[in-house]
């Protein structure tokens, strides 16, 4: 008799932390979208092929569901373990099983931008988030960005573009209720004035002056596995489950992001709805999180290409393949220099050497209010001169020029002068 209470109480008390859950997936939708490409960018893809099966083991089926990724990570020639993609230290292949909607060339905003909008794009798989006024949509975007700019392999989207498709499709009834990740530099600069009132709900890696952080540097694959924000959320459904709330989550993933000041935009009066609502609510066997995420080798995502090659070094036997590392470092180092010499030309073209002008332009972000300043001169500027993934942590001070008060044609002139 003893026996039997105990095991009741311990069923009732499994029901009461453990809600049964909706397991209708069929009105939730989901756009996820690794930006980068390039080995050394590994991470966003995993990040993604990750989010693919966070969604898919909880019900979420693969026709709602679409993928953008290059996918020149898996079979890269850099890549020792052929054909796989991990997300953490000895994890399962996250790459395996993932749908392959739009990759290479078919990456872009103006992709993206349609997708999103349920727009056919004729190309790809021809998957689109073909969502209605009940339905609930999902949207994961990991790559890197800067104030007001999010990456794409050769091209950026720019926050109005974004605001007016989300705009869109709030006025076009394509969502009852839409949540947006972001995994980049910066990237709460794509959110800070997201409306109320649209049911929209964001959170961001970061606020809109602070990098994002790669972490899982595995020595084997010679690359980072992941970044610190995203692992962190995935690891929390992977370990939870979807029975938790997106303020709940939202909380935990902030205080265990402790490289980044994890950020919420949008409409928070519903952030105690269920993640289930567009994670899917069908159980699925709880995965352990990995270990050393973030740990002390995590590092801000721009300087991921240096640590991965004193990484190498430090680890390479052979003296010729270490010399032709050490070249490739020093190549990296002059790059960074001269992206930083050729924001400071174009900082002292523009405001001249008036008394801590030119230090005011070179420092920190500033709040982004002067959004048809900063798109235009960042467009003129990646119109005219030659620029590099690094660009991007420096590209801000377009920004803050803007914010000073500059002219668009005097950064434009200056941008000119110097290139």
């Amino acid at each position: 008799m003893m026996k039997a209470l105990i095991v009741l109480s311990v069923c009732i008390a499994g029901s009461l932390a453990f809600p049964e859950l909706p397991k209708n997936t069929s009105n939730i939708w989901a756009l996820l979208v690794a930006g980068s490409n390039g080995y050394y960018n590994y991470r966003h893809q995993a990040d993604v092929c990750h989010a693919y099966h966070v969604l898919s083991s909880h019900g979420v089926p693969d026709d709602h569901i679409v993928v953008m990724m290059y996918d020149d990570i898996a079979n890269s020639d850099d890549n020792p373990d052929k054909g796989t993609i991990i997300n953490k230290p000895g994890g399962p292949d996250v790459y395996k099983g993932v749908p392959k909607d739009y990759t290479k060339g078919d990456v872009t905003p103006d992709n993206f931008l349609k997708i999103m909008q349920g727009q056919k794009v004729g190309t790809g798989s021809g998957k689109v988030i073909n969502s209605g006024p009940d339905d609930y949509v999902f949207i994961n975007l990991v790559d890197h960005g800067a104030v007001g700019i999010f990456g794409f392999p050769t091209a950026y989207l720019y926050r109005k573009a974004l605001t007016e498709a989300l705009d869109a499709m709030h006025t076009n009834n394509r969502y009852k209720q839409l949540v947006f990740y972001m995994e980049a530099c910066e990237a709460g600069s794509m959110f800070e004035d997201v409306p109320e009132d649209t049911n929209i709900y964001v959170t961001t890696a970061t606020n809109g002056k602070v990098s994002s952080y790669a972490c899982y540097y595995d020595q084997f694959l010679a690359t980072y596995l992941g970044d610190v924000y995203s692992i962190k959320w995935m690891e929390n459904v992977d370990l939870n489950g979807t029975a938790e709330s997106l303020e709940k989550q939202f909380e935990i993933v902030k205080r265990e992001t402790t490289t980044s000041p994890v950020q919420q935009y949008g409409d928070l009066s519903w952030d105690n709805e269920m993640i289930s609502t567009f994670f899917g609510g069908q159980s699925a066997s709880p995965q352990q999180p990995g270990k050393g995420c973030p740990d002390p080798d995590s590092v801000p995502t721009f300087d991921v290409p240096i640590a991965i090659l004193s990484k190498r070094i430090s680890a390479a036997k052979d003296y010729n393949e270490k010399k032709k590392l050490e070249m490739k470092l020093n190549k990296e180092l002059e790059t960074r220099i001269t992206v930083r010499s050729l924001f400071e030309k174009i900082a002292v073209a523009t405001v001249g050497n008036e008394l801590g002008a030119t230090e005011r332009a070179l420092g920190t972000p500033m709040a982004a209010t002067q959004h048809d300043c900063r798109e235009t001169v960042y467009k003129y500027f990646f119109k005219k001169c030659p620029h590099v993934e690094y660009t991007l942590k420096h590209v801000h001070v377009l920004s803050n020029l803007c914010e000073m008060g500059a002219y668009t044609d005097q950064i434009m002139n200056a941008i000119n002068i110097a290139c």
